[in-house]
């Protein structure tokens, strides 16, 4: 499921696709026109976490860009999600090389905050990765223009 800035009059657009390479895709544009600046993707009903689970570990390749990682624990559409920010290029290398490298990024449970909106929600527990539920990609913080994070895994560590 896409979810964009749409819902508060912005004109970007995300999407996730399957390359036929055996990877995903999370692309799109990023506008900043009538107030807007984000694009998500979410999957419902994928249980990520156990009791054993102490984060998370990405394989992707990106674009430069910073994304978030987001996990509901939330049935609900409209919760709390617990998001944590990486960024797939790796300091001191140039564009074309962050496009062509598959990095693997380890985000530790105390990397996830608790938020709303886009807001931080104080007092929220920290993240029970047995109660994530789905999970989704988000690319935001002002980051016009187009963009592109492949991804080959997501899994617990």
């Amino acid at each position: 499921m896409s979810i964009g800035d749409q819902v508060m009059g912005g004109t970007s657009h995300g999407r996730m696709r399957f390359d036929e390479q055996g990877f995903a895709v999370f692309e799109g544009n990023v506008s900043l026109e009538n107030g807007g600046g984000f694009a998500s993707v979410r999957h419902a009903d994928v249980p990520l976490g156990t009791a054993t689970t102490t984060g998370y570990r990405l394989r992707v390749r990106g674009d430069g860009k910073q994304y978030k990682l987001n996990l509901g624990v939330d049935r609900a559409f409209d919760s709390v999600q617990y998001q944590a920010s990486f960024n797939p290029g790796a300091a001191g290398q140039s564009q074309d090389c962050v496009e062509h490298m598959w990095v693997d990024i380890e985000l530790p449970l105390a990397c996830f905050e608790p938020r709303f909106r886009g807001r931080v929600v104080p007092g929220q527990a920290s993240l029970d990765p047995e109660r994530v539920c789905h999970v989704g990609l988000m690319v935001a913080d002002r980051q016009a223009g187009p963009f592109r994070l492949e991804i080959q895994e997501i899994v617990c560590i």
